[in-house]
């Protein structure tokens, strides 16, 4: 994917437990910003920090390996911001 947007850093909620995962590739599938990878035969995060917290791995994980708090935080405030041509607001900076 090239280099990638970087929102925020070190905010995302995204989680990820290697013990329950499949090795299914349905997150590397479905992440529109390429944060996983395959890495012997599991899932690996490459860069936390390029998720959007869009929910889409999350809702796509059938062993529930992954988890997100799809919707809120900085990033989802960030894109709100730029769709609808406002600043960012998510209330943390205040």
């Amino acid at each position: 994917m090239g280099s990638a947007v970087i929102y925020l850093k070190n905010v995302v909620t995204l989680e990820y437990d290697r013990e329950k995962c499949t090795g299914c590739r349905r997150c590397l599938e479905v992440c529109p910003r390429a944060v996983f990878e395959i890495q012997d035969k599991k899932a690996r995060i490459i860069d936390k920090d390029r998720c959007i917290e869009c929910g889409a791995c999350a809702n796509n994980c059938a062993p529930e390996a992954l988890r997100v708090d799809a919707g809120v935080g900085c990033a989802t405030a960030i894109i709100h911001g730029l769709l609808q041509g406002t600043e960012p607001d998510c209330s943390c900076c205040e």
